[in-house]
């Protein structure tokens, strides 16, 4: 079991490709919550309303809303990427019979995947942690405000808050390259769902019609959203709105992550993997 989680975590390691998942991930995060609250704020007339509100966004007490605000919609859809591909290359390479005739069994070395995916999420979380305490540690230096920051109760549940949302979306990412055998229809689909069938829902269909606002508050991003606005994420943010408290997010998107991982394991065992 060990030397599974070991195996897959090296191929993680490995590919160029996570890398600049990871990278990414941190391009998106620092625009969109630090430089351009602060362009806002350097465009707008001095005492302007939104002058005080986009440097306040910025600074270190926002620090836990600031750093998992992105992970209902593009920085999920990261680490989506990174579970297709953590899955789906092992058919488009022909890796499969390779790895199950060494030996562990097909759940053994999808229990690999799934440890390795657990570390990537949480390496993705709390690199936006810290890329995002510099970056705001150097605007209130640099802009003499206070640094004020999370007490670290709030940090551990900032941080296993988008733990929870991250790996959720690894493992439907995951649980997709298995059900299609492969990366490029996992990726298409799962990037559809997040970025636009998603956001149609919340922003234009759910205020319309009754049965699909209802519909939604039962679906992952509804509830990913609702979690981390819940800790303080902006709702300007895409896919992040307080629909539901944040002790049902927190069960439906746990109940999600189960649901996804044992698909993806029901189907790698059921199937033949050719």
């Amino acid at each position: 079991m060990w030397g599974s989680c070991g195996a897959e975590l090296a191929k993680l390691v490995r590919r160029p490709a996570n890398w600049f998942m990871l990278g990414i991930a941190v391009v998106l995060g620092l625009t969109f919550t630090y430089l351009l609250p602060l362009a806002g704020a350097a465009g707008s007339s001095s005492g302007a309303p939104g002058t005080d509100r986009g440097l306040a966004a910025t600074l270190p007490a926002n620090l836990v809303g600031n750093s998992i605000s992105g992970l209902p919609v593009f920085l999920g859809a990261i680490l989506l990427v990174i579970g297709v591909l953590a899955v789906g290359t092992e058919y488009g390479w022909s890796t499969w019979k390779t790895v199950l005739t060494q030996g562990p069994s097909r759940l053994t070395v999808y229990s690999g995947k799934l440890f390795a995916l657990a570390v990537a999420s949480l390496a993705v979380v709390l690199t936006c942690f810290a890329t995002g305490a510099v970056t705001s540690a150097l605007i209130a230096s640099s802009e003499g405000e206070p640094m004020n920051w999370p007490t670290f109760g709030s940090l551990l549940t900032g941080i296993g808050a988008g733990w929870l949302i991250a790996m959720t979306w690894a493992a439907l990412g995951a649980a997709l390259a298995i059900a299609m055998r492969g990366v490029a229809l996992p990726i298409g689909l799962g990037l559809v769902w997040l970025l636009v069938v998603q956001n149609l829902l919340f922003g234009v269909a759910a205020p319309l019609v009754d049965w699909v606002g209802t519909l939604q508050l039962a679906l992952p991003g509804a509830n990913a959203g609702s979690l981390a606005a819940s800790l303080g994420a902006s709702g300007a943010t895409p896919g992040v709105g307080e629909l539901v408290g944040a002790s049902q997010a927190t069960l439906v998107v746990a109940g999600y992550l189960v649901v996804f991982a044992g698909l993806g394991g029901w189907l790698l065992r059921r199937r033949d993997v050719l």
